[in-house]
């Protein structure tokens, strides 16, 4: 019989990739915290109808969905924002405004496999619900720039691309193009880059417009334009602007962002966008059925593209690294070199991690050689030895190579008065 696999765009988590995982986690709450948003969660499976009253019945197409013995239309969520919408709208009464709330979760889409994109991929949400001022763009735009940092992406290795909805919408307004047309010519413009030029000429000549038109008013829509004004000063006051690329074929989610459009870019890899989101004002008053109509801004961020930049990126990938040997670390490691000692040797092992102290050892008796290969394999800083001295125990220093001899109902602060020193010093004698 064959072996069973993972589902097809899922994915096993072992130590290494989980330490990647909960690195990646832990800056994502670290950042968004010292921004003041708290923390939310909502159900991972449901009502289809939820995901299509925000995008249609084509949406289906992208969904695990399926019907329950209990005859209940439902979706693993294949993104949060729908969800935040439902649970904002309705307790919104209960929350002073603005709402700044994250989000850390997995989500499901049923697309094809590829670098940079799984069926099962985890993602941050940070969004502000309550207020419509560019001051909102501005913190989230903030916010998403800190959080690339934070991993060790330098300033050169990332841009944020900006556009706004409202600049595409005055365009079509201006050459009097009629507002059904709206949804096909921003998919054109989500294209533009992507597509051939006589392809792109035929669609926009189909709605009465031209890719020579569209292409010079591309061009003017710099960092001058009105719609950036209240960004750029926000972002410039912050030193982050310069972080900023005007860049009009920004549309993002056709049916969805009504204002500030913006991604995260790799600059030097060509992957996909590392995060992506904007202003979805009528989101909330869709979800409501029009109780509620409430702005609201956000980004998502996801943790597969990320990782892959991380990994490829030398600055982040040397904060990586030493992430990943933190986690995989411990502080001490228990010899017992007298098997006589082995019940002192235990109490000692409890006591410490009472302490706060990550310490192991081994569970059946071992020469003092393989515990100590054990103690290295491990990376503790400390090996501390049980033998013949009892109550005096050794601890030695495994980065600095020396020693010193302790009582044992001394032991725990001696170790926790290491620990606190630098990890190569001052020696001990």
């Amino acid at each position: 019989m064959a072996s069973i696999q993972t589902v097809k765009g899922f994915r096993d988590f072992f130590p290494e990739e989980c330490a990647l995982r909960n690195y990646i986690f832990d800056t994502w709450r670290a950042v968004a915290r010292r921004y003041g948003f708290v923390e939310y969660e909502g159900p991972v499976l449901e009502p289809t109808d939820l995901f299509r009253k925000k995008s249609g019945d084509e949406i289906t197409s992208q969904l695990f969905c399926f019907v329950t013995k209990g005859e209940d239309d439902v979706a693993l969520r294949p993104e949060v924002t729908p969800s935040l919408a439902r649970m904002a709208t309705a307790r919104q009464r209960d929350f002073k405004k603005p709402i700044k709330w994250f989000q850390i979760g997995s989500c499901f889409r049923y697309e094809a496999p590829q670098e940079g994109r799984t069926r099962e991929f985890v993602q941050f949400n940070a969004d502000i619900l309550g207020d419509a001022s560019p001051a909102t763009d501005a913190e989230l735009i903030a916010l998403a720039i800190d959080t690339v940092r934070e991993f060790g992406v330098s300033t050169e290795d990332f841009a944020i691309r900006l556009s706004n909805r409202e600049i595409w919408n005055s365009y079509l307004a201006e050459r009097n193009i009629p507002p059904e047309h709206t949804s096909t010519f921003l998919q054109i413009i989500d294209k533009i880059e992507r597509a051939k030029p006589e392809d792109t000429e035929n669609k926009l000549a189909a709605i009465g417009l031209s890719l020579a038109d569209v292409r010079a008013f591309m061009a003017s829509a710099d960092e001058n334009h009105p719609a950036f004004a209240a960004l750029r000063e926000n972002l410039s006051a912050r030193g982050l602007w310069q972080q900023v690329r005007i860049d009009a074929t920004i549309v993002r989610g056709l049916a969805y962002y009504t204002g500030t459009v913006f991604e995260v870019f790799d600059l030097k890899h060509g992957l996909r966008a590392v995060a992506g989101g904007g202003r979805y004002d009528k989101l909330c008053s869709l979800m409501s059925d029009g109780k509620v109509d409430m702005p609201a801004a956000g980004f998502a961020m996801g943790d597969v593209v990320l990782g892959i930049l991380l990994k490829k990126t030398p600055g982040a990938q040397m904060k990586l690294t030493s992430a990943l040997l933190a986690s995989s670390s411990i502080d001490a490691y228990v010899v017992v070199a007298d098997e006589a000692q082995r019940g002192n040797a235990l109490a000692a092992v409890q006591a410490l991690r009472s302490a706060g102290i990550r310490v192991d050892y081994s569970f059946a008796a071992q020469k003092v050689g393989k515990q100590f290969q054990a103690a290295e394999d491990r990376k503790a800083r400390f090996a501390i030895t049980f033998g013949a001295e009892y109550p005096e125990v050794v601890v030695k220093n495994l980065l600095a190579r020396s020693q010193s001899t302790v009582p044992v109902d001394g032991l725990v602060a001696e170790v926790q008065r290491l620990l606190a020193e630098p990890a190569l010093g001052p020696l001990i004698a």
